[in-house]
C-alpha cells in the first residue's frame, strides 16, 4: 500500500509527466495540497523537499514551489545514452514475440538498448509505463495502443512526449485524435477477404466474433459486414459477436454454444474470428460438440500466428506481417531520431506511416459447403 507521502509525490509527479504542470510554473500551495490529499503539512513538505532534492521542484523564497525545467538535464542524460522504449499490450504471448524480435533486431544493430513494457491493454496500466518513459530520457518509443477503439485517457502524456521533442510512432493502430506515424496492416480488407474466402466457397450463415475495443476488431468487423454486402449476401444480426478485452473467454464460448444449438435450417456453416487464438478456443467448442473441421463448420482465423499450424486442423488465416512490422517501426523510428539530432538530410515529411497489405493463407480448416 502506497503512503501518503508517496501518493502526494507521486501525484504531483503525475502532473508534470502529463503536463498538467509546466516548466517554471507555480504549483499548488502546501495549504491546498493538504487539503486535496487529507494529510498533514509535514507530509506535504517531506514529498515536496524530496522533489526538490530530485530536480524535479524548485522553490523561491517568498513566492512558492514550482516545476523545473529538467530539459538541460535530460538532454545530458540523453547524450550518453542510446535507449528505447517498446509498449505493447502484451510481450510473451501470441505474435507479440515476433514483432518485439523484429524491432530488437534493427535497433541492437544500430546500437540502442531496447526497454519492453506491456499494458496489458490497460489504461491504467499504459499511464504507469508512460511516466516512467517520460521519467528515464528515452530517445525514441514505439508503442502499440492500448484500446485503441474507446477515449483514451492517458493522450496528454503523448503530447508532453511531443513537447519534450521525443519521438513516437504507433504499431498495429494508433490513436486518432494524435495522428502519429503508424505502421499496420490494412484490416478492414483483412476481414474483407477472410469473409469473402467463406462467400467463395458457397457458406451464407457465417459467424463472425471480433474484439471491438481495439480498432483492428472495428475495421475487421467492417470489412466482414462489407463481404458480405459486396457479394449480395444478407447479414444475420444474431451472428454478429462483439466483445472487449475482458469478455473474450466467457462471452464468446456461450455465443458460440447457444448459436451452434439452433435448428438445422438456422445453424451457422462456418465462423470468421477476430485472430487466430480465439479460433483455437472456439475449435474446443466445436469439439465438444462433436463437430468437425471443416467438415461440417467451416473456421477462418486471422494473424497466421504458430497457432495456425500447431493444431491437428491446420488453420485458414490472414497473415500478419509480424517481425516484419517490428523492423519496419525500427527503421522509422531511427529515421525520426536522426532527424530530430540532425544527422540525417531526410525531411521529416519524408518519413511515412506504412500500412500493410493482407493475403489469405488457405489451409485445411475451411472447405467448400456441402449441396
Amino acid at each position: 500500500m502506497m503512503t501518503k507521502y508517496n501518493t502526494v509525490k507521486q501525484a504531483i509527479k503525475s502532473k508534470i509527466l502529463d503536463g498538467s504542470y509546466l516548466p517554471n510554473e507555480k504549483i499548488s500551495s502546501e495549504s491546498e495540497l493538504m487539503k486535496e490529499f487529507g494529510v498533514s503539512r509535514h507530509t506535504v513538505r517531506l514529498a515536496i523537499g524530496d522533489m526538490v532534492t530530485e530536480g524535479w521542484l524548485y522553490r523561491e523564497q517568498g513566492s512558492g514551489t514550482f516545476c523545473a525545467d529538467r530539459t538541460e538535464i535530460d538532454q545530458t542524460i540523453s547524450n550518453n545514452s542510446k535507449d528505447i522504449a517498446i509498449i505493447t499490450t502484451y510481450i510473451s504471448d501470441y505474435i507479440f514475440p515476433s514483432i518485439i524480435r523484429g524491432a530488437e533486431e534493427i535497433l541492437s544493430k544500430n546500437g540502442y538498448n531496447v526497454s519492453l513494457f506491456s499494458t496489458n491493454n490497460n489504461h491504467e496500466t499504459e499511464k504507469n509505463v508512460l511516466e516512467k518513459i517520460l521519467s528515464q530520457n528515452f530517445d525514441g518509443v514505439i508503442v502499440e495502443p492500448t484500446k485503441s477503439a474507446i477515449s483514451n485517457p492517458n493522450i496528454n502524456y503523448y503530447l508532453n512526449l511531443e513537447s519534450q521533442n521525443i519521438p513516437y510512432i504507433m504499431i498495429n493502430a494508433d490513436y486518432d485524435a494524435l495522428e502519429p506515424l503508424s505502421i499496420t496492416m490494412d484490416d478492414e480488407k483483412g476481414g474483407f477477404i477472410q469473409t469473402e474466402h467463406l462467400i467463395s466457397l458457397g457458406h451464407k450463415n457465417i459467424i463472425g466474433f471480433f474484439k471491438t475495443d481495439d480498432i483492428q476488431g472495428k475495421k475487421r468487423m467492417k470489412g466482414y459486414l462489407k463481404a458480405h454486402r459486396t457479394n449480395q449476401v444478407p447479414i444475420n444480426p444474431n451472428n454478429l459477436v462483439s466483445y472487449s478485452t475482458h469478455e473474450k473467454a466467457s462471452k464468446t464460448v456461450d455465443e458460440l454454444k447457444k448459436l451452434l444449438a439452433k435448428s438445422n435450417g438456422d445453424k451457422p456453416t462456418a465462423i470468421a474470428c477476430y485472430n487466430d487464438e480465439l479460433a483455437i478456443e472456439l475449435l474446443d467448442v466445436l469439439r465438444e460438440k462433436n463437430l468437425n473441421v471443416p467438415g461440417d463448420i467451416s473456421l477462418v482465423g486471422y494473424d497466421d500466428s504458430f497457432l495456425a499450424k500447431v493444431s491437428e486442423v491446420k488453420l485458414t488465416t490472414v497473415e500478419h506481417p509480424k517481425s516484419v512490422i517490428g523492423q519496419t517501426a525500427a527503421k522509422v523510428i531511427l529515421d525520426l531520431i536522426k532527424e530530430k539530432s540532425g544527422n540525417q538530410k531526410k525531411s521529416l515529411d519524408q518519413v511515412k506511416s506504412v500500412v500493410f497489405e493482407p493475403k489469405l493463407v488457405v489451409r485445411n480448416s475451411s472447405k467448400k459447403l456441402n449441396p
